[in-house]
């Protein structure tokens, strides 16, 4: 027995989306498409949607104001809508990306209310 493996915190691959654990790997791999696209600095600045039909789940992203540049990274706050099986959520947060790579999300959580 002593071969038995136990864990109770979630791996990278059971947990691959810092915006919702309900997220598959597949369905953050498209959501992170989208938001490529929404936070692109030279793009349109509208609203990118995503979906999975595999999962049912989707969403879109938006930029939340300009592109600044942090250090060597260009970021961009977001809005994040996502439709899931436990129901929709809103999120805002920041996603930064070095010279030449792929966006990251740095920071996430439920969105603010406008005041």
């Amino acid at each position: 027995m002593d071969d038995d493996v136990t864990a109770s915190v979630p791996t990278a691959a059971q947990q691959p989306s810092p915006l919702s654990p309900e997220l598959t790997a597949e369905d953050w791999r498209r959501a992170k498409s989208a938001m490529a696209v929404a936070l692109d600095p030279i793009g349109n600045g509208e609203a990118a949607p995503w979906s999975n039909p595999e999962t049912a789940l989707s969403g879109s992203f938006a930029p939340a104001g300009q592109p600044y540049v942090k250090g060597d990274d260009v970021c961009r706050d977001f809005f994040a809508d996502l439709v899931l099986q436990t129901g929709p959520r809103k999120l805002q947060g920041k996603a930064c990306r070095p010279s030449g790579g792929e966006w990251s999300v740095v920071e996430a959580g439920p969105a603010k209310k406008p005041t």
